[in-house]
């Protein structure tokens, strides 16, 4: 087994936290009408002051396709795009279902994309009984949609909402055939929920080992080529290492605070280098993109990619 894990230096521009969803766990969500945008000289001064992140995270709120503010929002996805490109960054937009123009847009700028399809069955449907676009047949669409138009994608599982094993089984199954139809899935990420504000705790041993016997699964379940995926921020730093022997391969976009679950900080990733290194780990940045799959870009992006690539392999 390789001992190499990698990790993506990332900057979050959160273009809006306004959404018309209304999951049963969220606290980053603001409805429409009380939510700011994002004003691009913040964005270029957050860009600024984040010199060594090479991946910028675009995380919106969602607005409804049929909004008048549908126009401007998808407007700033765009402009948050070309704002990251120009200062030598690689943008990652997750920003909820898009129209199939909209996503091929926004793959001209963006060397890969994501959305969580978080699972499958009645616990699932509980939490998002007032959020219409995340209905599993939405967010299936959304991930066969990315396959047909050659998009790198990133997805993943929301864990520990009270679904049954069963459920997660079928919800990897479902990525499965998706990635031998399609093979654009680069990274499935394995998210534990937890509880935010003064509610937030460590994951216990008996939470920790229900993951870990999770990860297992979803290695022999899914095929080689996709990068399993969990947040560092989420696990005790000790327990960290059992996740990579279990069959995590990746730490995903480490940025200076996780805007999902703020009341859990984010490691420094040379502590990270050290805890890891001392159970025979190699810690490596990457791209936003996994290099398997830049032969996928456009011409133009594929050569932005190789330079961040050589920036961060001079930085190692």
């Amino acid at each position: 087994m390789s001992r190499l894990i990698t990790w993506s230096p990332s900057l979050t521009l959160v273009p809006s936290r306004g959404c018309f969803n209304a999951c049963g766990y969220c606290s980053f969500r603001q409805p429409l009408d009380q939510a700011d945008a994002l004003d691009p000289a913040v964005a270029a001064a957050q860009l600024a002051a984040r010199p060594r992140a090479t991946e910028v995270l675009l995380l919106s709120g969602e607005v409804p396709p049929a909004s008048p503010q549908r126009s401007a929002w998808f407007a700033r996805l765009l402009q948050l795009s070309r704002l990251a490109l120009a200062a030598g960054r690689l943008p990652h937009t997750n920003a909820g279902p898009l129209a199939l123009r909209e996503m091929a847009a926004l793959g001209r700028f963006n060397p890969s994309m994501g959305l969580m399809l978080e699972g499958l069955g009645p616990a699932y449907d509980r939490l998002h009984v007032h959020a219409p676009s995340k209905r599993l047949e939405v967010r299936l669409g959304q991930l066969q949609q990315a396959g047909r138009l050659g998009i790198p994608f990133t997805t993943g599982l929301l864990l520990g909402v009270g679904e049954s094993w069963d459920d997660r089984r079928a919800a990897l199954r479902l990525l499965a055939e998706l990635q031998q139809r399609w093979g654009h899935l680069q990274e499935v990420i394995l998210q534990p929920w937890r509880p935010d504000g003064a509610a937030a705790r460590p994951l216990s041993t008996v939470e920790q080992a229900d993951l870990l016997e999770l990860i297992s699964l979803a290695r022999r379940e899914l095929p080689p080529e996709i990068h399993l995926q969990t947040p560092p921020n989420l696990w005790p730093l000790a327990s960290l290492p059992a996740a990579l022997e279990a069959g995590i391969s990746d730490l995903g976009g480490i940025d200076s605070i996780d805007v999902i679950n703020p009341a859990y900080p984010q490691p420094a990733p040379a502590r990270l280098v050290q805890v890891l290194a001392a159970r025979g780990w190699d810690l490596r940045p990457r791209t936003c993109v996994h290099q398997a799959w830049w032969s996928w870009l456009p011409a133009a992006l594929r050569a932005r990619v190789a330079c961040v690539a050589r920036r961060l392999a001079s930085s190692c």
